[in-house]
């Protein structure tokens, strides 16, 4: 699903909600591309959906248990709170999201674009210029060079604790 205003409005989507509360409730598959942002509680209880937004308000990717969701904007409060797998991708250029998640449950890293996870984001954000005509998508991908350095990665306390036990496996 694209969701996009149409090409005559006069307001910048990235800094409008366009999609409701609670879009991506419990997704279990799908893909959601949205040239503008989210309300509250976006992709909660997300366990397969992949998405991209271009910001989101209080409690996204809460309880969050697989998929992908990338964040091309700012986030509300207690972002990822309860986030047991899954991943995040957040565009952060003024390193904002420190103050807004919960690092009860997650962790923020650096992005590692040559990884499997990493190269499936990139497609996402290609996809999401090819989808709405994103004028955001459409700058980070022009400047990709600057750019990629301002996304983090939301990594989950469970996941990380699930490799440690791995490693120590092997």
């Amino acid at each position: 699903v694209s969701i996009f205003p149409p090409k005559a409005s006069s307001f910048n989507p990235e800094d409008n909600i366009i999609c409701g509360n609670t879009c991506l409730y419990g997704a279990t598959a799908g893909k959601l591309f949205v040239n503008g942002r989210g309300g509250e509680r976006f992709a909660v209880r997300n366990s397969g959906a992949e998405a991209v937004i271009e910001g989101v308000g209080d409690h996204g990717c809460e309880y969050m248990t697989g998929g992908r969701v990338l964040i091309l904007g700012r986030v509300g409060y207690n972002f990822a709170a309860g986030m047991t797998g899954g991943n995040a991708f957040v565009y952060d250029p003024d390193n904002e999201l420190k103050k807004l998640y919960n690092p009860n449950d997650v962790e923020i890293r650096n992005c590692d674009w040559n990884s499997e996870n990493g190269k499936a984001f990139y497609m996402l954000l290609t996809q999401h210029l090819d989808y709405t005509s994103s004028p955001k998508a459409k700058c980070l991908l022009d400047n990709w060079e600057t750019e990629q350095s301002r996304f983090v990665s939301i990594v989950p306390k469970e996941i990380i604790r699930l490799q440690e036990c791995e490693k120590k496996e092997a």
